[in-house]
């Protein structure tokens, strides 16, 4: 039987194998799957900047720096981003503050020099080398980068904290600026000397803080765009490059049977014109446009009511024979799903049932013949708390 051996957490470099292994067994085994601290990774590192070079170039104006003192007492964070002064740096305590300072590879050539060490990634990959520095105890607390980072001690000593486990809570905090988890729960722990790397694929929790004395960072981030911004930005491309006279067109159009209703026949003709429209998941092209087409060529908006109306209220104004009047600028559609349908208006959108929906789409004033049952009341109730339904008084006839 063989006998499948784990994957070591921790190696030893060497001049030849900086990574402890080939590069292509890295790659293989690590790369985007699992940390690795790699010890000694460059043995006898020399900084390639000092403590007081990194603090001049978070003076700067164009640099981006942030200075994080940490009140360990009462947990709290302050964030000050740059560009700092001397007097920032005058105020600070004797420990738990650190100052980070992105992009130090475009400003320094011998800081740059150490991508090279780095040549068996593709350049583009590469986003950019920042470098911290910290007193004992200085941190940003335990997070998580969406991307691949090299994270190699220069100066003094870091003590870091991972946790490798796939299930752990990743919700951070909201009482601090940074984007710090709520809860950490280490699975390892290092004391990273100088010439030690850790590298962490994306997506794992960990935690550092300088020990001892000052300490020096240098990290080497990975460029990874979200698929947000590489959608955004490719529908940004193709719009630019499409004549406008490629428009949404419906010559097979045939006799609406619902009014209001963006139907099956609707979406594949949305396909059609849309050159990436059918790589979209179903339920998540049907949102996306029944949101836009509602929002399409609107000029103005309808403003929510400065004093909501509760069910209570608004009950006793439909039984008292008030109408509700849709706001002008309010343009509504509505998507039937397996189980009831979804209402858009205006851009939002709002669980409904096809009846209601339909009916909203059809009249301008709408005259409830029958008691709504829960969900119409809810929809009900937020369209007019949204400004989408006005409460009129019906006209008595003479």
């Amino acid at each position: 039987m063989t006998t499948i051996k784990p994957f070591p957490i921790e190696v030893r470099g060497s001049a030849s194998r900086p990574l402890g292994m080939s590069p292509a067994r890295f790659l293989r085994d690590y790369w985007q799957k699992r940390p690795l601290l790699i010890r000694q990774a460059f043995a006898d590192f020399q900084l390639p900047l000092q403590p007081d070079d990194l603090a001049g170039l978070a003076c700067e104006p164009a640099a981006l720096a942030r200075l994080i003192v940490h009140d360990a007492k009462r947990d709290r964070w302050h964030v000050n981003s740059g560009p700092l002064s001397e007097a920032d740096f005058a105020k600070t305590p004797d420990s738990d503050w650190t100052l980070l300072v992105q992009d130090v590879d475009k400003w320094d050539a011998d800081v740059a020099g150490l991508l090279q060490h780095f040549s068996f990634l593709p350049s583009w990959r590469v986003d950019d080398i920042m470098v911290s520095y910290a007193e004992p105890g200085g941190g940003v607390g335990a997070h998580i980068d969406q991307y691949d980072v090299f994270l190699l001690q220069g100066l003094g000593q870091r003590h870091w904290a991972i946790s490798d486990d796939p299930l752990a809570p990743k919700a951070f905090r909201h009482d601090v600026e940074l984007k710090q988890l709520a809860h950490f729960e280490p699975t390892h722990e290092w004391l990273l000397e100088p010439g030690d790397m850790l590298y962490l694929p994306p997506g794992v929790p960990h935690d550092g803080a300088a020990f001892g004395g000052p300490c020096m960072t240098f990290s080497v981030g990975m460029r990874a765009p979200s698929q947000a911004e590489l959608t955004g930005d490719l529908a940004d491309f193709i719009a630019e490059h499409l004549p406008e006279e490629l428009r949404y067109a419906d010559p097979d159009l045939t006799p609406a049977r619902a009014t209001g209703e963006i139907d099956r026949a609707a979406i594949e003709r949305l396909k059609s014109a849309l050159p990436f429209a059918a790589a979209l998941r179903e339920d998540m092209l049907h949102d996306w446009f029944g949101r836009f087409i509602t929002r399409y060529r609107n000029a103005q908006l309808a403003a929510p009511l400065e004093k909501p109306l509760n069910d209570t209220a608004l009950a006793r104004q439909l039984a008292g024979g008030a109408h509700l009047l849709r706001h002008p600028w309010s343009r509504m559609a509505w998507i039937r799903r397996k189980s009831g349908c979804t209402l858009y208006v205006s851009g939002q959108a709002y669980p409904a049932t096809p009846a209601l929906a339909q009916q909203l789409c059809e009249q301008r004033e709408l005259a409830l013949e029958r008691i709504p049952d829960a969900i119409e009341n809810s929809l009900l109730l937020a369209l007019v708390n949204d400004g989408h339904l006005l409460p009129r008084k019906s006209r008595r006839r003479r």
